[in-house]
């Protein structure tokens, strides 16, 4: 008989033993890893140092519930897809989390067949995340090489702006700004503008996906 297929990580977060154990079981059967948490302050606790994966987000949890834990993940930038787990009646939850960012609900009790189903979802979705965030993070370790005034040119060509204007912003001579330009063009190992913004655009684009903002130039 082969064995299941690795399918991706999935965090069960749910404050029942029984939920816990038969869920964990059933998505070990299904080829996924499967990290369990009896608590929203456990796996918040745990989520900064976590690799890729899936949340499986009880709605309703003793202490923090799954809108908090939901909403707090949101807010310090990390980018888990969430699928929460309700009970019957809680519908107007369910609508509330997808309207905050949650892939998807399931209704207690589920099938295995809509569970792997929307986690295939949600992994798909968090694949893409993943290697938008990676192209992201090389962006910004090349941008990181450029000196603070360097990176003000950049912004300002990223704007729009001709040498003029950034050489007005910034109070120094239009030649200072070329002079700006070519060593962040070198710095960056590219021949064009146009690749320089590609890389300044790379480096914005997981903050406008909603990852975690980054500090301002």
């Amino acid at each position: 008989m082969a064995e299941p297929h690795h399918a991706g990580r999935v965090y069960l977060v749910d404050d029942e033993a029984a939920v816990r154990r038969s869920v964990s079981f059933m998505l070990k059967t299904a080829g996924y890893d499967v990290e369990t948490f009896d608590s929203g302050e456990a796996f918040l606790k745990a989520a900064p140092q976590l690799e890729p994966g899936c949340v499986l987000l009880d709605v309703r949890l003793a202490g923090l519930d799954g809108l908090a834990v939901q909403q707090a993940l949101v807010d310090r930038g990390i980018m888990l897809p969430v699928i929460i787990i309700t009970g019957h009646g809680d519908v107007g939850l369910a609508v509330r989390a997808m309207k905050a960012g949650a892939v998807d609900f399931l209704e207690k009790p589920f099938e295995k067949a809509a569970v792997v189903a929307a986690l295939d979802q949600a992994m798909r979705r968090n694949e893409g995340r993943a290697a938008l965030e990676r192209l992201a993070d090389q962006a910004r370790a090349q941008l990181n090489g450029l000196t603070p005034r360097e990176r003000d040119v950049l912004n300002g060509l990223v704007e729009g702006q001709s040498n003029k204007v950034i050489a007005y912003d910034l109070g120094i001579s239009p030649r200072t700004v070329e002079i700006h330009r070519a060593n962040l063009m070198s710095k960056l190992g590219v021949n064009s503008l146009s690749d320089a913004l590609k890389i300044a655009f790379t480096a914005r684009m997981a903050d406008l996906a909603g990852a975690a903002p980054s500090e301002p130039a």
